[in-house]
């Protein structure tokens, strides 16, 4: 959510700015500004919509000649999109970009006003910039940490001062690091922002202050200089590139097969690596979005075929109940990004009560993989469409195995070698369902001018129709459901009409008659039924028939074309599809 960047160097730094903006469009955002810095003067502009939209007013304006510069896409929080509210704002000699929350902005919008301060927009940042303006005087570290000490919530900040040459930095709870170049530093929320210039970079940790200037960098915690490592990315320049493809979702879905292999490699060769679940009685699965119902699926095959008690909760909610941890318990957190506030918040919950935590992760340097005691991490590699595909294909092809190694500890697995052979193959499998898209895309027309559908499914199943229902809905905005296939009964079959699509999954041979009876009922009512399973069925005319193969894996064979008959639908309906409206990448905020 929302994105950061700031350059200080030799260069004009508007077209680093505008290309940085671009590399984190995939975060979600609806406005978009820079302000840029020449001696005592700063000069900003800001638009509302697409960073196209501020690239012409740019063109526009006679811009002051310039070397220091911030920029920011902004994903509402506090106020409508609009251009008072957009990033950045000013106050006095202050002038920043902000990630996060501030949740006491009204309290300290209202002593500020007392204090004879005036505001402009309705946002929390715009606080946060008034603070650190009244507490300026000679030394912007000292500003900053005064002005910090009065804020509670979340931020990641990029800060400019008037009569100053130099750019700060500072971050808590929102990711913020600093990148590395020969004569020119930067700021960024994110790697992929810098990553044109430079692949080295230093992790901001908890309120460490960046001086940064274009040929030093200096890191301040509690008023002393501090050593930071210099890190590394070995994220590559093409990575940002389609490839050919016509959306990032469609290659990253492309990506599957290769990525799994990746990933699955060092643990098919040793099973050992993987964490010994069967040391705790007791696992809690804890996740956001798509990584939640990957979770969902690890529960499912933790109970039925490692005999393992597991709960799962979402990370909102997690963090707000009444957790008894009268078992030996381990959580389980599932982040693509590491930084998804709620999952954090759940972590350091559990730390506080000396629970062990496990995160399966995709960026290594993110606060979860920092914090958390233990970590698999998958190898998904940059995902840049807003709608997880291939990362949520690994987290759960990474449950399935846990779920497998903890079954195989417990002398549970029959037939061994068979299902480490199908693991082995799966790359291959998920290719051949990838390379069937001319069914998805049949299935598209038929679907893609209705305004509600529903899924169905039972045990794993339903858990696969939850990821189903939430892609279709995230990049085609059809309104869809997924429901256990019994509960439709109790009520929601009563909202069954004439050519209603209804996508039921079935794969799981101990329930399929029930889901079949369920299957009947809505085609009764004048469903339109669509069957994804691993067996064909006589006289269904809509269907996706995928390889038979392991339970533990089976899911990941039928996501895929989940994934595809979205991507086909929101083509078809001319969507937005790398950059839905309204959502964000990294949920950075609760």
């Amino acid at each position: 959510m929302c994105g950061i960047i700031g350059y200080i160097g030799e260069k004009n730094p508007i077209d680093i700015l505008i290309n940085g903006l671009k590399s984190l469009e995939y975060r979600g955002y609806d406005s978009a500004g820079i302000a840029l810095k020449n001696k005592d003067q700063v000069e900003t502009i800001k638009s509302v919509g697409k960073i196209i939209n501020l690239e012409e007013k740019i063109k526009s304006t006679d811009l002051i000649s310039s070397n220091l510069g911030i920029a920011h896409t902004r994903w509402a929080t506090h106020g409508r999109p609009s251009e008072e509210n957009a990033h950045p704002h000013q106050s006095g000699k202050i002038t920043l970009v902000h990630n996060g929350i501030i949740e006491n902005a009204d309290e300290l919008r209202e002593k500020l006003k007392k204090e004879g301060i005036s505001f402009y927009s309705e946002t929390d940042t715009e606080v946060v910039a008034a603070l650190i303006n009244k507490y300026y005087e000679k030394s912007p570290v000292d500003a900053i940490t005064k002005a910090l000490q009065e804020v509670k919530g979340s931020y990641a900040l990029g800060i400019l001062f008037e009569d100053n040459e130099d750019l700060y930095a500072v971050r808590k709870d929102s990711p913020l690091i600093v990148g590395l170049g020969q004569k020119e530093n930067f700021i960024a929320s994110d790697i992929a922002a810098i990553i044109d210039y430079t692949n080295k970079y230093i992790l901001l940790e908890e309120k460490e202050i960046a001086h940064i200037r274009k040929d030093k960098v200096e890191v301040i915690k509690e008023g002393k200089v501090i050593d930071k490592k210099i890190e590394q990315t070995n994220l590559e320049k093409d990575s940002k590139d389609k490839n050919g493809y016509d959306h990032y979702m469609l290659k990253e879905i492309m990506e599957e097969p290769v990525v799994l292999e990746k990933t699955f490699k060092p643990y098919l060769e040793h099973l050992d690596s993987l964490p010994d679940l069967t040391k705790y009685e007791e696992i809690h699965i804890v996740a956001c979005g798509s990584a939640m119902y990957a979770g969902m699926i690890g529960k499912t095959l933790l109970e039925e075929y490692a005999n393992t008690k597991v709960e799962i909760d979402v990370a909102s909610e997690y963090r707000y109940k009444n957790i008894i941890y009268d078992r030996k318990t381990i959580v389980i957190l599932i982040s693509q990004s590491g930084e998804t506030a709620d999952t954090i918040a759940a972590m350091r919950k559990a730390k506080e009560h000396n629970i062990d935590t496990l995160a399966i992760v995709n960026v290594k340097t993110s606060t979860i993989a920092r914090e958390s005691d233990s970590q698999i991490f998958i190898e998904a590699g940059p995902e840049i469409a807003v709608a997880t595909t291939k990362a949520y294909i690994l987290q759960v092809g990474i449950m399935a195995l846990l779920a497998y190694k903890t079954a195989l500890t417990k002398d549970l697995v029959k037939e061994e070698h068979k299902v480490l052979e199908e693991a082995e193959h799966l790359p291959r499998l998920i290719k051949e369902v990838l390379d069937r898209q001319d069914e998805y895309k049949e299935i598209a027309k038929e679907i893609y001018k209705e305004e509600d559908i529903f899924f169905i499914g039972r045990k794993i199943d339903y858990a696969t129709s939850m990821e189903g229902s939430l892609k279709l809905k995230e990049v085609s905005y059809i309104h869809s459901e997924a429901y256990q296939a019994g509960e439709l009964k109790h009520g929601t079959i009563s909202l069954i009409d004439e050519g209603m699509p209804v996508f039921a999954i079935i794969t799981d041979d101990t329930i399929k008659d029930k889901t079949v009876s369920n299957i009947e009922e809505v085609k009764s009512r004048g469903a339109k039924t669509i069957i994804i399973s691993n067996e064909s069925w006589d006289n269904q005319k809509l269907q996706v028939v995928v390889p038979r193969i392991s339970p533990y894996f089976q899911p990941l064979l039928i996501v895929p074309t989940l994934q595809l008959i979205a991507y086909e639908t929101a083509k078809l309906r001319g969507c937005d599809i790398d950059k839905p409206k309204n959502l964000a990448k990294s949920v950075t905020v609760e």
